[in-house]
């Protein structure tokens, strides 16, 4: 009984962390999954399709959001980050610091009056890559999980001011509170940790000034093309060139912006050459006049039906593939990108303009990574993923510590979900003595 007693903590709720705690929670373990933004899903509730079936992302995610929010063995704290953690593997004492909402959980409606009344608005919506804004009360998405509200701390007047409060006063369901605190809340009893923070973007710590990236208004990254191009996204799913609202007619994707160099990031993120096939796919479903050009140095494509997905891509999409290295992006006077590159197969330096440029940026650990890493007491690599042993990929080097997905190296999302297994296996293993 007392094995059986004992429960999980998962640390980030991105789709690898969500299967851990679903596979854990059907096992009859209680699991607490802890994120610090204020909903679940991660990068995966931003794509608009995935490959190499070109099926909606939100579609295959939003059924295990639900089934995670509402799993009786699952608790699920937002806004929230692991700060302190004492004992051994088997029975952990966890510190987590919840910060505060505003808006009680348990009573929130989901209905949006608050976001319609708030007069604060041009809050950047950083599920939406920061290209819309919102409202200082707001939610990152419709299908958001939890389906409740927050306020904005640094945009709020009254939570600055002690003034408006219009919220508040105009909330039927009285969800708004004002006089939340952050709070440490203390676990014990837990019999092991699953580390699934995710990844960050090189855009994240990196200007990209040698592409033009926030100086040239047609050069976008590929996170951001995902959101462009999606339904749910700032443009509604009808794809424009930002300068000028005029619908692109050339697109070129530039590979291993950062990966693979030794200036930046000596490792290849993986997933690259296969998102900018199927983003060039979804544009060209958009419009069939369309042409795109896909900038690669190596085609890395390892995965089932990778690689017949890059041939419908140049047979039936319009795509050309163009082996290659990039010098630099300059605009003309309509502000269309110029690539000037060095083509492979010809040596020569040659130029194309476009109307939109979409860069293919490294995955990078998730931020605060370092600090985590210091908490849990494991080791990083020396590319600051959590380490682990190529035999035993979910193991750190902690016992009763394990990880998966993008924390250990970049990997896309049916592998991030195995290996989420994998660790959920290995967390039930310590859990019930196995």
């Amino acid at each position: 009984m007392e094995k059986n007693s004992k429960s999980a903590l998962i640390i980030g709720a991105g789709i690898a962390g969500i299967q851990a705690a679903i596979d854990l929670g059907d096992m009859g373990i209680k699991v607490y999954l802890v994120e610090k933004q204020p909903v679940i899903g991660g990068k995966m509730a931003q794509l608009d399709k995935t490959f190499p079936t070109l099926d909606c992302s939100i579609c295959i995610l939003a059924p295990k959001l639900s089934e995670c929010y509402r799993h009786p063995n699952i608790t699920l704290y937002t806004l929230s980050e692991v700060q302190n953690i004492e004992g051994t593997s088997g029975d952990f004492s966890v510190e987590i610091l919840k910060r505060a909402r505003y808006v009680k959980e348990d009573v929130c409606t989901n209905c949006g009056d608050c976001a319609t009344i708030c007069p604060v608005r041009g809050v950047p919506n950083y599920f939406d890559a920061n290209l819309k804004t919102m409202a200082a009360a707001y939610i990152p998405f419709p299908a958001a999980v939890p389906p409740v509200y927050i306020i904005d701390k640094n945009s709020c007047v009254y939570l600055n001011y002690g003034i408006c409060g219009l919220c508040a006063k105009n909330c039927g369901a009285e969800a708004i509170d004002f006089t939340q605190k952050d709070e440490i809340l203390k676990i014990d009893n837990v019999g092991c940790i699953i580390v699934a923070p995710g990844y960050s973007l090189m855009e994240d710590i990196d200007p990209l000034t040698n592409y033009g990236y926030k100086e040239y208004k047609n050069v976008v990254t590929a996170l951001e093309f995902e959101r462009l191009i999606c339904a749910s996204g700032p443009l509604e799913g009808h794809l424009k060139r930002l300068s000028d609202g005029r619908d692109p007619k050339r697109i070129a994707f530039l590979q291993c912006i950062g990966s693979r160099s030794d200036r930046d990031h000596k490792y290849c993120s993986s997933i690259c050459c296969m998102y900018s096939s199927k983003a060039a796919m979804i544009a060209y479903e958009h419009n069939n006049d369309l042409e795109s050009y896909v900038f690669y140095i190596d085609m890395r494509a390892g995965g089932k039906g990778f690689q017949s997905f890059l041939r419908r891509g140049k047979n039936d999409y319009n795509i050309k593939y163009i082996k290659s290295k990039i010098s630099h992006i300059d605009i003309n006077d309509e502000e269309s990108p110029i690539i000037t590159y060095e083509d492979y197969d010809t040596s020569e330096i040659k130029q194309l303009t476009v109307d939109l440029a979409v860069l293919a940026t490294c995955i990078i650990p998730s931020k605060g990574i370092e600090k985590l890493a210091d908490v849990l007491g494991i080791e990083l690599n020396e590319y600051n993923f959590v380490k682990t042993n190529p035999f035993l990929p979910v193991e750190t080097s902690a016992e009763g510590i394990f990880t998966c997905g993008c924390a250990r190296e970049p990997m896309d999302i049916p592998r991030s979900v195995a290996e989420a297994s994998g660790a959920a296996a290995r967390a039930a293993e310590v859990i019930r003595g196995g």
